[in-house]
């Protein structure tokens, strides 16, 4: 595949995506992940159910993504990126209706499941674009734009549903999923271009385990996906624990719950307009660095908070600031370098990356939930700081190995 400069908004000749659209098909799945973190609590007694069960909406939700990450990219990489994401926003669509009309838990879980499928698309491949159109560290920058613009709608999503399950109950957030994936579906058909001009012949379903396998034997790959992966998991550990931790210790409704994970999403921001801003001029490694160290802080904070026996939620959601900086400044850098060890397998990198994150991150967010149901220990802080910390670990170790093989190259 022949890459782009960085000039590629300004000088192709082609049709290209604009920013605008990026931001929207990305922002999807993840608003949809985090809206009605706030309703979880009242979900519970909505549908007679206990917390583990609602979880399920969050876990399986990021299992499914994680799941049909590894399908897409390659699919993409055959057919092209344009109508493998109109067809996942019509089904994203069809899923947040489902939910909406779900009469039982059950019947949500398995909408969630569709949701997720059709939401992911734009998750997944707005990164592909991305490399599509430019080199490497430039790469970084502008998934760290898209990234930063995308996490304004996660940052408001739970404070619209908080106040929208005071109006609505518990679907109160579906509307808004329903509303918003209409409203990208409709702009996706009229804005979203095809950038992947080089479609590779052994793409799609057939020639998924030959594309992997290929990617597979670049260690560099392994390195900065599973960097991503482990950060990735200290912030999923967090969304597993935090809205049960603050609805039953510190008595949080929906709505006030909904303000403080802005914490969170603010980080985010300021870690994005960061990578936005400096990743092409100093590298992705330095950035990766820099960023997988940042959750570290956001732990000793949560155990210092812990141990002086602070009992205000700020004592919970400010550390939580590090969290998304780390996120914000780590992730785009990571991601950029996953996806360039093959430019043509972009598509397949960035969905296996993607799967990568989203997978543990249901499996650490589940654990944390379970942890902290009634049969364990409620209400404690210390099943969501373990897990994040393992995370933490995991992470650093990744990144020495990156240190090591971009030493050899």
């Amino acid at each position: 595949m022949t890459t782009k400069t960085s000039t590629a908004y300004e000088t192709a000749p082609r049709r290209v995506p604009s920013l605008a659209i990026l931001i929207a098909i990305s922002t999807v799945a993840p608003v949809s992940m985090n809206i009605f973190l706030p309703s979880l609590a009242g979900m519970v007694e909505a549908f007679d159910t206990t917390t583990a069960t609602v979880q399920l909406t969050m876990s399986v939700y990021f299992a499914a993504v994680a799941a049909a990450q590894i399908f897409l990219g390659p699919l993409s990489d055959r057919y092209g990126r344009r109508p493998v994401i109109l067809a996942g926003m019509a089904l994203y669509v069809v899923g947040s209706v489902l939910c909406l009309l779900a009469p039982t838990i059950e019947t949500l879980i398995l909408a969630r499941v569709v949701q997720a499928i059709g939401g992911c698309t734009g998750l997944a491949l707005g990164r592909a674009i991305v490399r599509d159109l430019y080199e490497r560290d430039k790469a970084a920058s502008m998934i760290g734009y898209v990234t930063m613009g995308m996490t304004v709608g996660p940052m408001l999503g739970p404070v619209f549903g908080g106040l929208l399950d005071e109006s609505y109950g518990w679907q109160g957030g579906f509307y808004l999923m329903v509303g918003l994936g209409a409203a990208v579906l409709v702009a996706s058909l009229f804005n979203l271009h095809e950038t992947n001009h080089k479609k590779t012949s052994s793409g799609g379903l057939s020639g998924l385990w030959r594309n992997y396998r290929s990617l597979g034997r670049h260690r560099l790959f392994w390195a900065y996906a599973l960097t991503a992966m482990f950060t990735s998991s200290v912030y999923f550990a967090y969304l597993g624990g935090a809205p049960f931790i603050a609805a039953k210790k510190f008595g949080m409704g929906p709505a006030e719950m909904g303000l403080y994970f802005m914490f969170v999403a603010v980080g985010y921001i300021v870690g994005n307009g960061i990578s936005g801003r400096v990743a092409a001029r100093v590298g992705i490694l330095k950035m990766v660095v820099v960023g997988s160290a940042l959750p570290a802080i956001a732990i000793i904070a949560l155990i210092i908070d812990a141990g002086l026996g602070l009992a205000h939620p700020l004592a919970l959601f400010l550390p939580m600031f590090m969290i998304g900086l780390g996120n914000g400044i780590c992730l785009p850098s990571a991601v950029s370098g996953a996806v360039s060890v093959n430019p043509e397998l972009a598509g397949a990198a960035s969905g296996l990356s993607g799967s990568l994150q989203i997978g543990l991150g249901a499996f650490t967010s589940a654990l944390v939930a379970w942890l902290l149901s009634d049969a364990m220990w409620p209400a404690s802080i210390w099943p969501m700081v373990t897990v994040m910390a393992l995370g933490t670990v995991g992470a650093y170790s990744c990144v020495f190995a990156a240190i090591v093989l971009e030493r050899r190259a």
